[in-house]
């Protein structure tokens, strides 16, 4: 090698080791702070994460607004710590894919501030993820109590969980752990029975929603509502008074909040009710003293929609109702509208001390506990692998299970159920035989609910067809016009209509509507079998009716799964169903429940089978 070469090899291999040298190496990643740090314990990084927040952030975090009255900009801005969906307040087009979107849009708001801070979204997914057009509607939860099968109700909380996760959300405001005492009450089928232990065991219902630890796969945050005693007011007022000494009152409605926070519930929703006059919102006993103290409770208090506006009985919060709810013990207040109205009242509440700094401080470390036990800060965007288990069939099936279950046969003379699949003719009648909203009740993809196909699903026809033979005619006709005696049997299926709190209180008659009467009326008249399937959220005032109609079945509000209906009438599962209310003789007897002395038309417990 001469010596040229020798050189320029050389002053190569002088320049590779000069500019390993002289060139710096690449930047290191800037530091993670300690809350940043998945592998610190939690206490440890809400801590550290406190130490960072001003005021305006601490504030932030207390406050829920709607959706629809808060932008992106807004979250970014203002610091906001939750959004909700209210009943029937959905992304345009109403579809998984939107929700998911959206969400992650309002997701990607929050973490556009200063801390990164994510925000947690809340939905009422009281019976299956009920705003979503496509969601699997599981009967409501008068007809989960029926069933009285825990293992079900954990089964459905881990469905409904991974099809709320499939959406972005992160909080559903359920299971409602209400002791309905009184028909009357618009809400009678948000509660799983009359007495607390059917509430007490479908606290199952947490466990499927959360997960066995909060931030596992598909966990989405529960809500115990609401508390407390909001199924004991006088004359079933919905958001009245429930008149009861204390002794009752932990009686009857305390033990089921018991079991919510035995079962580790992340969050709890105050009731718009009073007790002995004294509005729950305000209520510092209930709420710091019993529930934060004596039963130690862990988790955050959640007030109702505009609940707080209700402390002093006029319209319009005023500064003196949100230190009085503050104060109670009320962590994250949801202001669906007036929320920029709120932070300032809170503002001034704080800096002219009528709520301490230390009560702000505890409200933030329940709050961002839970954002960090969920996951939030390491996975704040929608899980898109479960999108597609919006209604699927794993699920319609696992609803069509727990309809039937549901289902309480109350009279079967003759043993006229279950009917043949094959042979004959069979005539169906009703209002509520083919509409998927009315089988499906209030807080289905609107607040009050809503008639006709307003969901994909199977109504209790559709259901009574696909299971019949291929020698059963099957004829339809809402108010029974055609029926003759050639027909084997009639079915009616008749009931209340959807609605929610406030227009489902019922001041006067429970008896069916002039409508159904006539309907079974005509079926009665063709001299065949008629079989009563009563569609409603309670029971109703059906006993001067029932020495005509050959059998009756108690079908409560079963959801999109109507399949799950005709499973019992045509006996491929027998009924197994127990009536979680006592049933009037009377609306006189109104309230009627178990162990009060008066004489049912059926006991509370009651169901036969075949």
């Amino acid at each position: 090698m001469d010596t040229d070469v020798r050189h320029r090899i050389s002053a190569i291999l002088l320049a590779v080791a000069l500019s390993a040298v002289l060139v710096p190496p690449p930047p290191v990643s800037a530091a993670v702070l300690p809350y940043q740090d998945p592998s610190l314990p939690v206490a440890t990084r809400v801590n550290d994460l406190m130490s960072r927040m001003t005021l305006d952030e601490k504030l932030g975090q207390m406050t829920q607004a709607e959706r629809g009255s808060v932008t992106a900009a807004d979250i970014t801005t203002y610091r906001l710590g939750s959004i909700l969906s209210g009943g029937g307040s959905a992304p345009t087009p109403n579809t998984a894919t939107s929700w998911a979107d959206m969400y992650d849009g309002f997701q990607n708001a929050a973490l556009a501030t200063p801390l990164a801070i994510p925000m947690i979204y809340g939905v009422d997914a009281v019976h299956g993820h009920n705003n979503v057009v496509g969601a699997t509607i599981f009967p409501h939860n008068i007809g989960l109590g029926a069933t009285g099968d825990p293992a079900l109700i954990q089964q459905i909380g881990r469905a409904v969980a991974e099809e709320v996760s499939g959406t972005g959300i992160d909080w559903n405001f359920a299971p409602c752990l209400c002791v309905a005492r009184n028909d009357r009450w618009g809400r009678t089928y948000e509660s799983f029975g009359e007495t607390p232990d059917i509430a007490s065991s479908m606290t199952a219902a947490i466990t499927g929603l959360q997960g066995g630890t909060l931030g596992g796969p598909a966990s989405v945050l529960a809500t115990a509502k609401h508390y407390l005693g909001d199924g004991g007011t006088t004359g079933g007022d919905d958001q009245g008074d429930t008149q009861l000494g204390e002794a009752q009152l932990r009686a009857i409605h305390l033990p089921p909040f018991q079991a919510a926070v035995q079962r580790g519930v992340g969050s709890v929703m105050v009731s718009y009710s009073s007790w002995n006059g004294v509005k729950l919102h305000g209520h510092q006993y209930l709420i710091t003293t019993l529930l934060k103290g004596e039963l130690g409770f862990t988790g955050f208090v959640v007030s109702d929609w505009n609940g707080i506006d209700q402390i002093d009985g006029r319209s319009g919060f005023t500064a003196g109702e949100v230190s009085a709810a503050i104060n109670a013990g009320i962590d994250m207040v949801m202001v669906p509208t007036a929320w920029k109205t709120f932070l300032t009242s809170l503002r001034a509440e704080v800096q002219n001390g009528h709520i301490t700094t230390s009560r702000v401080d505890d409200a933030n470390r329940r709050i961002l506990t839970k954002k960090f036990e969920l996951g939030l800060f390491e996975r704040p965007l929608t899980d898109r692998a479960y999108t597609p288990t919006v209604g699927i069939a794993a699920h319609r099936a696992l609803a069509r299970q727990a309809v039937a279950r549901s289902q309480v046969l109350l009279k079967n003379a003759g043993g006229v159920l279950p009917l043949a699949r094959d042979g004959g003719k069979i005539f169906v009648a009703g209002k509520n035989a083919d509409d998927i909203g009315h089988q499906s009740g209030g807080w289905t993809i609107s607040w009050q609910g809503g008639s006709g196909n307003i969901t994909p699903g199977t109504t209790i026809l559709q259901g009574i067809r696909a299971a019949v033979g291929p020698t059963t005619t099957v004829t339809y006709h809402q108010r029974g016009t055609g029926i003759d005696g050639t027909y084997r049997a009639a079915i009616a299926v008749v009931g209340e209509t959807p609605y929610a709190e406030g227009q489902g209180d019922r001041t006067g008659s429970m008896s069916l509507d002039r409508d159904d009467l006539r309907a079974i009326d005509t079926l009665r008249k063709a001299g065949v079998p008629v079989i009563v399937v009563l569609v409603s959220g309670r029971p109703l005032d059906i006993a001067a009716n029932l020495p005509a109609w050959n059998a009756l079945l108690a079908a409560w509000l079963p959801g999109t799964e109507g399949g799950g209906v005709a499973d019992v009438l045509f006996g491929a599962v027998p009924p197994t169903g127990k009536t979680p209310m006592t049933w009037m003789n009377s609306v006189s007897q109104q309230p009627i429940n178990a162990g009060d002395g008066q004489t049912p038309l059926f006991a509370q417990g009651f169901g036969l089978t075949y």
